[in-house]
């Protein structure tokens, strides 16, 4: 799914011959992007110093694990051990739970947004100024800038750590009622909104009692307590039913499979079937979620094997 709508041309940069092979790509392309561990690049002779040299129009990117200075730059950029060199697995599970990572690979996909945003400005700016350039992301760095707000709170906050919830914490800086809660036939989300109109809306006299909305924050585990033994005495959609009318910011929760049958997923029509072009196997993945022009952008080619298209290439650009 990942490497899909691609070729591949598979070429041994220790063999003489094939790291000249690359260097006749390198000086038509656009675009490179490689993620080897910093100093592997220059040792091998495609550092952005030397490819520049053959391509000045080339926007070169590389992501590493940690940045290409300082203690931690020999260490494995690993999307886990990234996540906990953060601090952002502080930021799940309850108060006084060990930490907890992110049920994804949060630290790599982020790192890959972050390089496509700084790739297509320096294409724009190349289409001004015809110079190419040097785009380095890290995955460290890219996972801090998702933590902006929390961490702008913690520098200006007195250096405080994150104060999660105890109860169904779902954000460690917001009030009462954000999170998840337990229905009779399921799961509901609220996000954030007054308390006492909440309390009104579900018939739960005993928010009534949180008017200074200070203590949305500093007693929300104690107002999620009395949400979680009232919201369990009816049905999602009884809940529904009174919020949503009210606009009031809530959700069912919904499984993958739930999800796939509802329409306001079908009607994105975000999944799509690939096939790779040798053998016909096939699978159905996400689309890009990105439109322009209000066009729907799928591709049917599915991953290549690796080289699957050396000969091809080869011949194609004359290697």
């Amino acid at each position: 799914s990942i490497n899909r709508n691609k070729r591949s041309i598979a070429l041994d940069l220790k063999n003489p011959a094939d790291l000249a092979a690359a260097r006749k790509l390198i000086a038509r392309a656009d675009v490179m992007v490689q993620n080897f561990r910093p100093g592997v690049m220059e040792k091998i002779g495609l550092g952005y110093e030397a490819v520049k040299a053959v391509n000045p129009r080339l926007v070169y990117g590389q992501i590493t694990g940690y940045g290409e200075t300082g203690p931690w730059v020999g260490k494995p950029g690993q999307d886990l051990l990234v996540q906990s060199m953060s601090g952002a697995v502080w930021l799940n599970g309850e108060d006084g739970t060990p930490p907890r990572p992110f049920g994804i690979a949060a630290a790599d996909l982020l790192a890959s947004h972050q390089l496509v945003q700084g790739v297509l400005a320096c294409l724009v700016r190349r289409g001004i100024t015809g110079q190419g350039g040097l785009v380095e992301v890290s995955l460290l760095e890219s996972i801090l800038d998702y933590q902006f707000e929390v961490l702008t709170t913690h520098l200006n906050d007195g250096f405080k750590a994150p104060a999660r919830s105890s109860l169904l914490n779902a954000h460690a800086y917001l009030g009462a009622p954000y999170g998840i809660y337990a229905t009779r036939d399921g799961y509901l989300a609220l996000a954030m909104g007054s308390v006492l109109k909440l309390g009104e809306l579900l018939g739960c006299a005993a928010l009534a009692q949180y008017t200074d909305p200070k203590t949305w924050f500093t007693a929300r585990d104690e107002i999620k307590a009395h949400l979680v033994a009232h919201l369990k005495t009816e049905t999602t959609q009884h809940w529904l039913d009174r919020l949503e009318p009210a606009d009031y910011w809530c959700a069912k929760v919904l499984s993958w499979g739930e999800l796939r049958q509802h329409e306001g997923f079908k009607v994105l029509d975000m999944v799509q079937t690939v096939t790779r072009e040798g053998s016909g196997a096939s699978l159905q993945t996400t689309r890009c979620p990105i439109r322009v022009d209000g066009r729907v952008l799928k591709s049917p080619l599915g991953a290549p094997k690796v080289g699957e298209h050396s000969e091809r290439i080869r011949a194609e650009y004359g290697l």
